[in-house]
């Protein structure tokens, strides 16, 4: 079948879309559910996982790696549930670890700011400047973690394969039209896209079993083989070193074989960034 993410702002009615949409296609529905599970198999309170994702990545700064470690481990968890196929996931982050995963179709919901800001004022009985200045700073650190981790922002309708706007249309209309748009071929699971899908989540469950040690490692994978390269700077290990950390990739389940890289490689993205939704 096929995987639906959501990126929303804070009031913007997709969550409502998200539970509606599952709803209507029989798909399971998750949002909080990854950070749980990350947590209890990474035994990391849950409070640090939602500042990994939620806030810009200088809060996290003063932990070493922090934001390198919080961030696999739920991309670990997030890749490992998602294998499963027929979701719908809203919440952050679910875009970015899905860029190229052919059967997913990424929504992104938006609404207008006067309607955000009168239900954040209905829902926490604030002034309309205190709501207006929150959802402000909510939505300008999620820009700024996408685009420090991942030279992504979030307002880049590229990300998205439909972008709706909760106004005219209702969130009933815009079930309709994902329910319509996921029904193409294009969005339909296949062997090779289910094989990127279960190559990218083992990758990511080595870089997490490994980041405590080596937060400086790229992990890609094919089949039951993992490769580790050396990203940017990090300095190369000795053999002795290296055969510790083929051994400690081999013990996580799914790897058959774990191979050193011995070159470094860089991960630089030198893509332009635009920002379409500055505006709303």
């Amino acid at each position: 079948m096929a995987i639906i993410t959501i990126s929303r702002g804070s009031y913007s009615r997709g969550k409502d879309v998200a539970e509606k949409l599952a709803e209507a296609l029989g798909y399971e529905c998750i949002s909080r559910d990854i950070l749980l599970e990350a947590s209890e198999e990474f035994n990391t309170p849950e409070i640090k996982l939602i500042r990994a994702l939620h806030d810009a990545p200088t809060v996290l700064e003063r932990f070493h790696y922090g934001k390198e470690r919080y961030i696999s481990y739920v991309k670990s968890a997030f890749l490992q549930h998602l294998k499963r196929d027929n979701v719908v996931y809203h919440g952050l982050a679910g875009h970015y670890f899905l860029q190229d995963i052919a059967h997913v179709l990424k929504v992104r919901i938006i609404a207008d700011m006067d309607d955000r800001v009168r239900e954040e004022m209905k829902r926490e009985n604030i002034p309309a400047d205190k709501a207006l200045y929150i959802l402000k700073k909510d939505d300008e650190e999620r820009r700024k973690w996408g685009i420090q981790l991942y030279g992504m922002d979030t307002w880049d309708s590229r990300l998205y394969d439909i972008v709706l706007h909760i106004k005219a249309l209702t969130v009933e209309d815009a079930v309709k039209i994902i329910c319509d748009t996921v029904q193409k071929p294009t969005f339909r699971t296949t062997p090779e896209s289910q094989k990127h899908l279960e190559d990218l989540a083992l990758s990511a469950k080595v870089q997490a079993a490994l980041v405590d040690s080596y937060p400086k490692v790229n992990i890609t994978a094919d089949g039951g083989r993992v490769f580790i390269n050396w990203v940017g700077e990090s300095q190369l290990p000795h053999e002795e070193e290296g055969l510790k950390i083929k051994r400690l990739a081999e013990k996580v389940g799914g790897v058959s074989e774990a191979i050193i890289n011995p070159t470094k490689s860089s991960q630089k993205d030198t893509r332009p960034h635009v920002n379409p939704f500055h505006n709303i």
